[in-house]
């Protein structure tokens, strides 16, 4: 069976869920997880010809960015623990969440993508797409989505 299970969240509800869901059918299947953040990279807004400064530096962004990675897969990589799950945890910068889960769940040598059908919600969604069934359409990798 799936021998390492790359789990993406983002700390919704959703998944959150999905968190819970895979930490049992990890238990059941003597399986690893690998819980995966994809971090948005430093914002650079174009306005004409000119870039618009953004106030908060690159710096400051990363250790913002580091603290929201943190609030997400900490309580992942908790709960998980708790029930006697192997995991561990991993994240990235990427402007396409969905390429960075592919690409963590090759570099971790994954056998299975396990994820939330749903992520973004409302006009950015609808703009951005499924991350869910980008993963679906472009992964070799099985992926198992938790609805």
């Amino acid at each position: 069976m799936f021998k390492h299970i790359l789990v993406p969240t983002d700390g919704s509800t959703l998944s959150t869920d999905a968190v819970n869901k895979v930490i049992d059918f990890a238990r059941e299947t003597n399986a690893k997880i690998t819980f995966f953040y994809a971090r948005p990279g430093y914002p650079v807004a174009f306005y004409g010809e000119g870039a618009l400064i953004d106030p908060i530096t690159p710096e400051k962004f990363a250790e913002m960015a580091q603290k929201q990675t943190d609030e997400v897969l900490s309580p992942a990589l908790a709960l998980a623990t708790q029930a006697g799950v192997a995991c561990a945890s991993v994240s990235s910068d990427s402007e396409a969440p969905y390429q960075a889960i592919i690409e963590a769940a090759i570099n971790n040598g994954c056998d299975l993508i396990f994820m939330a059908s749903h992520g973004r919600r409302g006009l950015s969604g609808l703009l951005l797409g499924s991350e869910t069934q980008k993963v679906l359409t472009h992964s070799k990798i099985p992926v198992l989505v938790y609805r």
